[in-house]
């Protein structure tokens, strides 16, 4: 049998009853998209939560209030109202702590924020201008403040571009400018501030939307909004380089033990975490999330290939004299077998090709009307190829192996 003669056998075999076949891919098509658009999901909500912490800051380290329990969570008393942390260990970390570009102690808490009639609460951190640096913010309009401000406790602010359009957007249905903020007087915790700069919007949503923030100078968020308390809520610090945070960040325990007259490290009352940590224990959660995903789905692909194989048998058993006939005239053994096997995997093979259109389709969908961030990747693309071909092998070897094995003599009587 030539590969023409086979293609043209198995094209007809398969589009003479095309319903039966189109059920039968159904299962195929379902599998293969789920797949696809399941992974989607996963890789992309992984792509999202790398951007989102890399977004925070270049080889960042936080050093953050509150004790390390032994399963690994951190001990944030009213998040990082633990006074622990002082602007003295933040200058020692940046005085004598090696390979340290920056330090920016921290202050921060959420507000009741107004201007005019528009009001919103929002987070706002009290901080120095080296957290521009640190954290990675940069001025759209206008300017951060300075030293001096942070020195000479000056009211003045710096706001993202949520709270821009939460407190000037002159209508719901307008969005307001930077220049529409700068020199406007905003009150935070009934304490007036003036608007100085506008920054690049970062994204994010909810409590983590980095955009949804106001900037001051941390001398004025201790004399205004938090009662000249001395303590931070957090010390930003960026290593020199991303291979020496492991080594910024052991100098910064080793230091902080010290200064806080801790001798058992498991007793510390701050916490170090390393950004390149984070990355790697969030990267950990998504891929295990996207594994389940494509795992839930593969099931499917299972019953798909069930469905392949209950047809295939249904077919040897109606083509049984077909079958008896092409042995009696000299069909192999291996030619009915190739012929039921390259049914099946034109069955299955065809049902994946359309599967990867929906699955690609389907992802596309969901960022498009759920705002989920999908990305299809093409090494899964590839692999739902060979996976529907597979099942075609697997789930059709053997009913073309015991349509092989049918005796002609019996075959051509069978009613």
């Amino acid at each position: 049998m030539t590969t023409r003669d086979l293609f043209e056998e198995t094209y007809s075999a398969v589009t003479v009853n095309k319903v039966r076949s189109g059920l039968t891919m159904l299962g195929i098509v379902i599998g293969i998209a789920s797949v696809i658009a399941l992974v989607a999901v996963g890789q992309g909500s992984q792509a999202a939560v790398q951007a989102n912490i890399e977004s925070l800051g270049a080889n960042l380290v936080m050093v953050i209030p509150g004790a390390t329990k032994s399963i690994g969570t951190t001990v944030r008393s009213a998040a990082g109202s633990s006074e622990t942390l002082t602007p003295d260990d933040a200058a020692a970390i940046a005085a004598d702590v090696q390979n340290v570009a920056a330090v920016a102690p921290e202050v921060s808490g959420r507000y009741q924020t107004i201007y005019k009639a528009n009001n919103t609460n929002t987070n706002v951190i009290g901080t120095t201008p080296a957290y521009e640096q640190v954290r990675n913010v940069s001025v759209d309009t206008g300017s951060f403040f300075s030293d001096t401000d942070v020195t000479n406790s000056n009211r003045v602010a710096v706001i993202g571009p949520t709270v821009l359009q939460d407190l000037f957007a002159p209508s719901t249905n307008a969005s307001a400018t930077p220049d529409m903020a700068i020199g406007q007087t905003i009150q935070i915790k009934g304490t007036q501030f003036t608007v100085i700069g506008v920054t690049v919007s970062k994204g994010g949503s909810g409590f983590n939307n980095q955009d949804d923030v106001i900037y001051v100078p941390l001398g004025a968020a201790q004399h205004y909004l938090l009662g000249n308390t001395g303590y931070l809520t957090e010390v930003d610090v960026e290593a020199s380089t991303e291979q020496s945070m492991t080594q910024v960040q052991n100098d910064i325990t080793s230091l902080l033990l010290e200064r806080h007259g801790i001798s058992d490290p498991t007793q510390a009352d701050f916490t170090v975490l390393n950004q390149a940590s984070i990355v790697s224990a969030a990267s950990s959660v998504t891929g295990t999330f996207t594994t389940l995903l494509a795992a839930i789905a593969a099931i499917s692909l299972l019953v798909g290939g069930i469905g392949i194989m209950n047809m295939m048998l249904t077919t040897v058993t109606e083509r049984t004299r077909e079958i008896g006939l092409r042995k009696a005239i000299g069909a192999k053994k291996s030619d009915i077998t190739l012929q039921f096997l390259a049914e099946s995997v034109m069955l299955t093979f065809t049902g994946g090709v359309i599967g990867i259109v929906c699955g690609w389709i389907g992802a596309f969908l969901i960022s498009l009307f759920a705002g989920i961030t999908t990305t299809v990747s093409v090494p899964y693309i590839l692999l739902s190829f060979f996976v529907s071909a597979a099942i075609g092998i697997v789930f059709g070897y053997y009913p073309a192996r015991r349509a092989a094995s049918l005796n002609p003599i019996e075959a051509l009587r069978y009613e």
